[in-house]
């Protein structure tokens, strides 16, 4: 597996050749950045050459398209997908993510109805450049009530969604933090096999009775009480080898600096690699 960083956990970061050359200077091998402003930033020669210098590849993009919103919003959107994948794919990036968003204020059958055609769109649009799309199930318990009507937040809901958009190259963007607030186990991991995951993300849980657990309020792994060790022997034991990057959301930014935070996360990582026995 690919360590990796996302901007979130570390504070304030300047722009992606900050974040690229932290993750270099941290052992990292991935970062999760906007390929597209990379490429219009130095071209995707330059940009290509500059990935190679560090030691790093690109782990994910993010999908630039609301599917959630009204039809026109949706429209603008997916008008600019193309150019974004083709950034990326010049980039050897083959991965990008969305989330699912655990209750809606759409009825929630005409919702799914429509966002099954939207991303069913997207991931045609993203196969064409050798991209897999990740959806990532949401599990607080909190954002389940904080739209009028429930929606998707599970495993097997959301792998039953994926068939439904029926394209080759969709899957989960699996989040150790929603894996937690589903009440998971290693043993739920071993029942999927690793090709149904795109992208993984990390981070760990506060000392509070899980229903509590707020969406925002995340911290570094190997910090709190989620079982990062089986989290890790899971996905390693169905031989998922991606990138597995740190997201760490907060209710306000950090205070201390990017360096600080991203040896802290090199420290982290180090300590559940290590008890999961991947170091």
């Amino acid at each position: 597996m690919l360590q990796g960083l996302t901007r979130a956990g570390l504070g304030e970061i300047a722009n992606d050749e900050q974040l690229m050359e932290l993750a270099s200077q941290y052992h990292f091998q991935s970062v999760d950045l906007e390929a597209k402003e990379l490429v219009d930033r130095l071209g995707a020669e330059t940009a290509v050459e500059r990935l190679l210098e560090l030691n790093l590849t690109i782990g994910a993009i993010g999908l630039p398209v609301e599917w959630r919103a009204d039809e026109h919003i949706f429209l603008e959107g997916i008008s600019q997908l193309p150019a974004t994948a083709a950034a990326a794919s010049a980039l050897g990036c083959t991965r990008c993510c969305t989330y699912i968003l655990p209750s809606t204020d759409y009825p929630g059958a005409h919702f799914m109805a429509v966002a099954t055609k939207r991303l069913r769109i997207c991931a045609n649009i993203l196969g064409a450049y050798g991209i897999r799309l990740g959806l990532e199930f949401v599990g607080p318990h909190h954002l389940r009530t904080q739209w009028k009507n429930p929606f998707i937040w599970t495993v097997d809901e959301t792998l039953n969604w994926i068939d439904a958009i029926h394209e080759p190259n969709v899957g989960l963007l699996f989040d150790s933090y929603h894996w937690y607030t589903n009440g998971l186990n290693e043993s739920d991991i071993l029942r999927l096999r690793a090709d149904q995951i795109v992208h993984v993300h990390i981070n760990d849980a506060k000392d509070v009775p899980v229903e509590d657990v707020l969406d925002n309020d995340r911290i570094y792994p190997g910090e709190g009480i989620i079982n990062l060790a089986g989290f890790l022997r899971g996905l390693h034991q169905i031989g998922y080898n991606g990138p597995v990057a740190q997201e760490i959301l907060t209710p306000s930014t950090p205070t201390d600096s990017p360096d600080q935070l991203a040896a802290r996360s090199r420290q982290a990582f180090d300590k559940v690699f290590q008890a999961a026995g991947l170091l």
